[in-house]
């Protein structure tokens, strides 16, 4: 290997050039980091140990990296110019296709000019457009390693145990609690194809260094948790990287997850080391800058343009200084034909080491997401459906629902269409149906990383973050083999308590940004916020959520679909409608009291089927009197209660009372019934009545009136207390007398409100 090594340090040299000028003339950026995983990341790359191919970064049989170290991306820029330069100069030269990358694809010298700009490269590393090689959006400390749990598990459960996921990070982000939850899971899920290369330099940001506040070693950190560790303390050594990536690929283990760690000095070769070259560039065309330039121009025969000056004062000159500068390092790498041709047929080599086709142990050989059984909810079968009468909770329905969902597709397809996963909730939250069966269909059961890999249940603890970041991460597993126009592989559900979901909110919205910005297709999660609203009584204000829930509206519109069933047999119907979508992300909101399924023919309702539409009309206007307001309703207790006042809201009043089970379904709806539901004229005249924070109807309240008028348990700006349901329904004022007397209010002051309207307006 020594021939390789020396061309992987003229690689390394002309990276760091790149890289260097990059951030000298942008003045932003991390340049320690990215110095010290120069190494591992050159002999990931060309060590023949990850197999990939680098001119088709979309291929369903690639290994995936995640650079969970999202900060150090100037560093993947730099190296993927080099490639991408290289490739260019040897198809220019050859005209031979194989040598062809397209420009949308992969980084050139001449993109580092945008970086940190307005539609440039990102300042952190995002899954997308020329860097669609990393398959995960990072930066936030930590979030990359749930995520590359969930990728490697999707993976395995797909059969194909040799397809790896290598993750690259930092041991200051291992001090957050994201990876021992992510270590924990890596181990029951048994994923020996799971690697992390752990770049050990002792510092982050502040002066001190990790070790005078983290004990132990990689060794330790590891191998307690089940992993196979190995490492090098010469970080900076070919030898000994290639030699430690190649021991752990060798010697994997079926079912042990992998760490790799090196040794190494944050800001190798920069010239300013550890902490203090963490996130500031050398100022521009500073002294420092220059001294550290000389080494690369001796021994390579080339000055650069302004070498030892100040910046141009004019922004034109300085950016031509800037471009200039990356076209003498360029003409480094492309006058050096051995070079080029090792860049290039490395990669190409390691590229047709890939599968053509699928191996024997795929299992995602057909591709269900088409089966209309998953979203005809008119046919489900009536087991699904409660009868009336009958005192259930909206959640026994999600059970029922993922009994259905995963055996109709199991029965045709042979594997699960769901992975659930909650933290040790998965009863209490109703997620254990998707490992049941019925009938014929013994069911998936609970995942096991030896015997029952088919398993739709996760075996998790109490691990919120891994969780999600798993279900993420298993979402963007895309195994069609055109994965830009369809999606083949598996969707998840997690749940946890509404008032817990903030737990969750890092996952969804890089989910989110991954699946708006990536060609690749990716699948759907369903975030379950189970238990909430003030239903939740008797575990009083931690766990009930009325403000919480929130943070599932914190995304931009079209980018998720909350759904709130207020009773059993709206669940299914909701869900199938939402399936049905483009939409990624599905936030389920149920509550666990039970109670009784309305007669909708006697009470002269709409079918439980009308929820499919967001929102339907439970009480229209009489059109031979007066009309007296609109009341828009949504959430469970609140609308049970609104249909037991029934009879005398329509004796007392004339009112149009609207159920809204979900705003972003009614807004898919054709404008004709949108208007018939709910015209601007009725809009105006209306008042919301919900369980949770008024704030979170905000897509439904008309005007500041309609919200003076509206019911909510927030009523009085406090935290609610704790007891019985009808004890805290009553101090959240949504108990009947309440809702009457709001209803009440509400009519009385109808002139009152109008002129106010009209003031507003």
């Amino acid at each position: 290997m020594e021939k390789e090594f020396q061309l992987w340090e003229k690689i390394k040299d002309i990276t760091y050039q790149y890289l260097d000028f990059t951030l000298n003339y942008r003045q932003s950026g991390h340049p320690g980091g990215s110095h010290s995983k120069a190494h591992m990341l050159i002999a990931l790359l060309f060590g023949k140990k990850m197999t990939y191919d680098i001119r088709k970064p979309e291929y369903r049989f690639n290994d995936r990296l995640i650079l969970s170290a999202g900060h150090t991306i100037p560093i993947i820029y730099s190296l993927f110019a080099v490639i991408g330069d290289a490739f260019d100069e040897m198809y220019r030269q050859t005209k031979d296709s194989k040598y062809l990358i397209d420009e949308d694809k992969l980084v050139r010298y001449y993109d580092l000019l945008t970086f940190r700009h307005n539609k440039g490269l990102p300042g952190h590393a995002e899954s997308s457009g020329k860097t669609l090689l990393l398959k995960f959006n990072t930066g936030p400390s930590a979030h990359g390693l749930p995520a590359s749990v969930g990728q490697a598990l999707a993976l395995k459960k797909a059969g194909l145990q040799d397809v790896k996921v290598f993750l690259i990070e930092g041991e200051g982000a291992l001090t957050a609690g994201a990876t021992h939850e992510s270590q924990n899971g890596a181990w029951a899920y048994g994923l020996g194809n799971l690697f992390w290369l752990l770049d050990w330099n002792d510092f982050g940001i502040d002066d001190r260094p990790f070790s005078s506040v983290v004990y132990g070693t990689p060794d330790e950190w590891f191998s307690a948790h089940g992993w196979k560790v190995h490492g090098t303390m010469n970080g900076h050594s070919w030898q000994d990287v290639y030699s430690t990536i190649k021991k752990a690929v060798e010697e994997a283990n079926e079912n042990i997850p992998n760490l790799m760690w090196f040794k190494t000095k944050k800001g190798y070769e920069y010239g300013v080391y550890d902490n203090k070259s963490h996130g500031v560039p050398h100022k521009k065309n500073s002294e420092i800058f220059w001294e550290t330039r000389k080494p690369f121009m001796e021994k390579y025969g080339v000055e650069f343009i302004g070498f030892g000056k100040p910046a141009p004062s004019d922004p034109y000159e300085e950016r031509k200084q800037w471009e200039e500068n990356l076209k003498i390092i360029n003409r480094v790498l492309t006058s050096d034909e051995k070079l080029l041709k090792y860049i290039t047929d490395t990669l190409v080599e390691i590229a047709e080491a890939l599968p053509k086709d699928a191996p024997s142990t795929f299992v995602l050989n057909q591709n269900p997401y088409k089966d209309p059984a998953i979203y005809d909810y008119k046919n489900y079968p009536d087991w699904l459906f409660a009868k009336p009468g009958e005192n259930v909770p909206n959640r026994a329905a999600l059970a029922k629902w993922g009994m259905y969902i995963n055996g109709v597709i199991g029965r045709k397809y042979g594997r699960p269409l769901f992975v659930a996963t909650s933290a040790d909730l998965t009863e209490s939250t109703n997620l254990h149906g998707f490992g049941l069966g019925k009938d014929d269909f013994a069911g998936f059961g609970v995942y096991n990383r030896e015997n029952n890999i088919n398993g739709a249940i996760l075996p998790s603890a109490i691990t919120e973050f891994l969780n999600a970041g798993v279900c993420a991460g298993l979402a963007t597993v895309n195994l069609s083999e055109n994965p830009c126009e369809d999606f083949n592989g598996f969707w998840a559900i997690t749940s946890t308590y509404g008032s817990f979901m903030y737990l969750k909110y890092g996952a969804i919205r890089l989910f989110s940004q991954m699946a708006q910005d990536s060609p690749i297709k990716f699948g759907k999660v369903i975030w379950v916020a189970g238990h909430s609203g003030p239903e939740t009584a008797e575990d009083s204000r931690t766990h009930f959520g009325i403000f919480e829930p929130g943070v599932l509206q914190l995304l931009p519109k079209g980018k998720i679909i909350n759904l709130y069933p207020w009773e059993h047999n709206e669940v299914p119907v909701l869900l199938a409608a939402a399936l049905a979508t483009d939409i990624n992300n599905i936030a389920l909101h149920l509550t666990r009291p039970p109670i009784e399924i309305p007669d909708r023919n006697a009470l002269g309702i709409p079918s439980h089927f009308e929820a499919a539409k967001g929102a339907y009309i439970i009480n229209d206007f009489d059109p031979n009197r007066r009309k007296d307001g609109t009341i828009i309703v949504r959430g469970t207790s609140t609308t049970y209660n609104l249909i037991k006042l029934l009879p005398q809201l329509r004796k007392d009043f004339n009112l149009k009372i609207i159920a809204a089970p979900s705003f972003e379904l009614f807004m898919m709806q054709e404008e004709e019934y949108r208007n018939k539901v709910l015209p601007l004229e009725d809009w105006m005249d209306s008042m919301v009545i919900t369980n949770e924070s008024k704030k979170l109807m905000h897509d439904w309240i008309f005007s500041k009136v309609s919200e003076e008028y509206s019911l909510s348990s927030d009523w009085d700006n406090q935290w609610r207390t704790g007891g019985t349901v009808d004890e805290i329904l009553k101090e959240a004022h949504l108990d009947c007398e309440s809702i009457y007397s709001g209803i009440e209010r509400f009519v009385k002051d109808r002139e009152k409100r109008i002129a106010k309207l009209k003031n507003i307006l």
